[in-house]
């Protein structure tokens, strides 16, 4: 299996209390000599209408939102199948959101 890579959305088992869902792959690259983790935003059909979810519509995704607020990060054993990539503007939604969440943004 190739290593999932930023932007993709993969199937991920995120464990008994989290299910297996769709995961958007947020990391950057590593190399050889770092740690073999993925940081990912996990993919709810559950929204509770926060300003850290972000909607997408994407064939490969049921309806429901990024969630900002369940930042994870797990070993690549974790992932089940990639379902498909974001496209650049629904990427940066998605950091906007991770963004806003940790305090990153400017005038937060």
């Amino acid at each position: 299996m190739a290593d999932p890579i930023r932007g993709e959305v993969w199937l991920t088992d995120l464990g008994y209390l989290a299910k297996v869902r769709p995961c958007l792959i947020l990391n950057v690259p590593f190399s050889d000599t770092e740690r073999s983790l993925f940081t990912l935003v996990p993919h709810t059909t559950s929204p509770r209408d926060s300003r850290f979810e972000v909607q997408l519509r994407a064939a490969f995704l049921k309806a429901g939102v990024f969630d900002a607020q369940s930042l994870v990060t797990v070993p690549p054993v974790r992932f089940i199948r990639r379902l498909g990539t974001l496209t650049p503007e629904e990427l940066q939604a998605v950091e906007a959101a991770v963004a806003s969440w940790l305090g990153l943004s400017r005038g937060s």
